[in-house]
């Protein structure tokens, strides 16, 4: 049983696991599925928008893709949360992300 099997399983148990959304998501990455990632990823945050980690990764996603525009507001909306939460060492990264891109 692959990851992507294993973690859609412990999913159907637990389908509001924050964690296991975002694991799942990171498999789908790590296979090249970017579509499949890109959907886990924002009903994550839809779902979950205090998950900080994630935006970081769906921002990359939208990076890859060639997606700038939508990368940059997921930064910003990343750095947001994580400023509102405390969460220095995330806004740290995602900021310095930010502004790799639009530099």
């Amino acid at each position: 049983m692959s990851r992507i099997e294993q973690i859609t399983e412990l999913l159907k148990e637990n389908p509001s696991d924050s964690f296991l959304q975002h694991a799942l998501a990171l498999e789908y990455v790590k296979s090249g599925n970017d579509p499949d990632a890109k959907s886990v990823f924002e009903k994550l945050l839809a779902d979950n928008p205090y998950y900080v980690g994630s935006y970081y990764h769906l921002a990359k996603l939208f990076e890859r893709l060639g997606q700038d525009d939508e990368a940059i507001k997921v930064y910003e909306r990343g750095m947001d949360i994580a400023k509102e939460l405390g969460e220095q060492h995330a806004y740290g990264e995602l900021k310095s992300a930010y502004e790799y891109l639009i530099y």
